[in-house]
């Protein structure tokens, strides 16, 4: 943007009003809230259906998901999650991993299918749909559910540095007393 403009933006976004606005809607358990009725909300078999149907609201749900997403993740490394610890990050990083899993556990065990538009593009895979839903549950479940695993592990060896670091930190103070 022309300098101008970005210092209005950048006078805009310090406001009272708009810092306020961004710490609530970046709040740990708002992200983490927001996130989650995102996610369980469009896989409502009416609105992941209707998704399907129409393109523009197929692009509305993805942009959801990839904004909610992007919030928490940002929430997590540089928002409140990072002010407030490694600790509060292995926390939330738990819980997503849990309610995303069952989620995916819920499709793979459904004895029922949940979206039948779906139907048609199994069989050209040589699969029933129920058998489809199966394998995007699993997708879903096991290494999605491994990602989180790999991330709450760095962000629990981060915490365990910081607490190093500040044990150093803090001998060093009483040694220097």
């Amino acid at each position: 943007l022309p300098e101008t403009l970005r210092h209005r933006f950048g006078a805009l976004a310090r406001t009272p009003a708009v810092t306020r606005s961004w710490h609530g809607l970046t709040g740990p358990v708002t992200v983490l809230l927001l996130h989650a009725v995102v996610l369980w909300g469009w896989h409502i078999p009416a609105l992941f259906e209707w998704a399907l149907r129409n393109e523009t609201v197929h692009a509305v749900q993805h942009l959801m998901f990839f904004v909610t997403a992007a919030l928490f993740w940002w929430a997590l490394i540089h928002g409140r999650y990072g002010r407030l610890g490694y600790g509060v990050a292995v926390f939330f990083v738990f819980i997503t991993s849990m309610h995303t899993g069952l989620l995916g556990v819920a499709l793979t065990f459904a004895r029922r299918l949940w979206y039948p538009m779906y139907g048609p593009r199994a069989a050209a895979w040589s699969v029933s749909p129920l058998e489809d839903q199966q394998l995007a549950g699993l997708i879903m479940w096991i290494p999605a559910g491994v990602i989180f695993i790999v991330v709450a592990l760095a962000l629990f060896a981060a915490w365990l540095g910081e607490s190093e670091r500040r044990v150093r930190i803090a001998e060093a103070e009483r040694g220097s007393e």
